[in-house]
């Protein structure tokens, strides 16, 4: 049988007509090398128009060489979740690759992990350079303020899976740690104390709650201006995630012997106690002080449009605690000295005590 005979008349189907243009998206891919060169250390080896990316492990100049003797490899994925619904709404694309960045690299230094390098994956409905260029724009500012390399990562375009304008990201790192250099909380004892270290706002967490309460409830758009806020409603949104690795890298170069440092926590979905609890060996309880620190405005803000409840609001929320050091008493105010440093505000926000597994308010008196 012949199926395409002489005189047949027939469509020619093309992957252009199915959605996906290779010709746009070679002219997308052209633009990120130098967004990735940007972020490259010497460990990096070239490989041009390759797989996969090469990473090794050791510098090759004897002068910033790290000599591991038992290495232990730490890796971290998330997303940006709903937050991109803001960007896509805003028009913005350029700070969302560094939320991307810090969801992971701030998971990796939880282990005390220098994070070594990062991948990352964009899906979007059509070939889009401009775009695609935002984006990686912002992974790339988000792997030079994490030291780490940007080496690869995938862009698929999926016509009949992402609406219009819509596209999604997803995050990949690996770090590496001295086994002897491990933090994974099992080294918390009683009487060490509990410093909160100041997130940017939001991060990138609990924004289907936040979205619901500005968008639906108070029926905002993203170019509203909010007086108490002195920001548009865009701008408060889309704050990037605050990355802390260079900060807690320096504290952990600086104090190199152990049980000083005994539990760090990055505070996500879940909130305070949700996250910090996660760290905490079996024994031992860590009661915090709600009044400790100063709550950023725009979470009360949201409470308020949203008459949200307060332990909803802690529950959903970082509520202007991005990260936590769990430290020995005595090194605690110098720990505070190096953060400030740093330009990062902390506060001392509660202590550990013995008893059941667990975070806790303290009581008032």
């Amino acid at each position: 049988m012949d199926f395409l005979g002489e005189g047949t008349a027939m469509a020619k189907a093309t992957y252009k007509e199915a959605g996906v243009d290779l010709q746009l998206y070679r002219q997308a891919m052209g633009r990120l090398p130098r967004l990735l060169a940007r972020t490259y250390t010497p460990r990096v080896i070239p490989l041009e128009g390759g797989f996969a990316g090469l990473f090794q492990l050791e510098f090759p100049r004897k002068l910033f060489a790290r000599r591991y003797k038992n290495p232990v490899l730490v890796s971290c994925t998330d997303g940006v979740g709903t937050k991109l619904k803001v960007a896509v709404a805003a028009g913005r694309h350029d700070t969302v690759g560094i939320d991307l960045v810090a969801m992971s690299v701030n998971d990796a230094i939880c282990c005390g992990a220098e994070p070594l390098f990062f991948l990352d994956y964009i899906a979007m409905p059509k070939d889009n350079p401009p775009l695609l260029e935002q984006l990686v724009e912002g992974i790339s500012a988000g792997c030079v303020e994490a030291d780490c390399a940007l080496l690869g990562g995938e862009t698929a375009i999926m016509p009949d899976l992402y609406a219009a304008g819509d596209y999604d990201l997803a995050g990949f790192c690996v770090g590496v740690v001295e086994k002897k250099r491990l933090i994974d909380g099992r080294t918390i004892q009683p009487d060490d104390l509990v410093i909160g270290v100041a997130s940017s706002g939001l991060h990138s967490n609990g924004y289907s709650l936040a979205r619901k309460i500005v968008f639906d409830i108070a029926g905002l758009k993203v170019s509203d201006r909010i007086e108490e806020l002195d920001q548009t409603v865009g701008e408060a949104l889309l704050t990037p995630t605050r990355i802390y690795v260079r900060a807690v890298r320096n504290i952990l170069t600086y104090y190199r012997v152990k049980n000083i440092i005994n539990g760090i926590a990055h505070i996500t979905g879940g909130g305070l106690f949700e996250n910090l609890e996660r760290i905490l060996p079996e024994g031992v309880r860590v009661v915090i002080n709600r009044d400790s620190w100063p709550v950023p405005p725009v979470f009360a803000w949201l409470q308020r449009l949203g008459e949200v409840d307060r332990e909803e609001m802690e529950r959903v929320f970082n509520m202007g605690v991005g990260l936590v050091l769990v430290v020995a008493p005595f090194y605690a105010e110098s720990i505070r000295r190096q953060l400030k440093r740093d330009g990062l505000a902390s506060w001392l926000i509660g202590r550990v005590r013995r008893g059941e597994r667990g975070v806790a308010w303290e009581k008032s008196a």
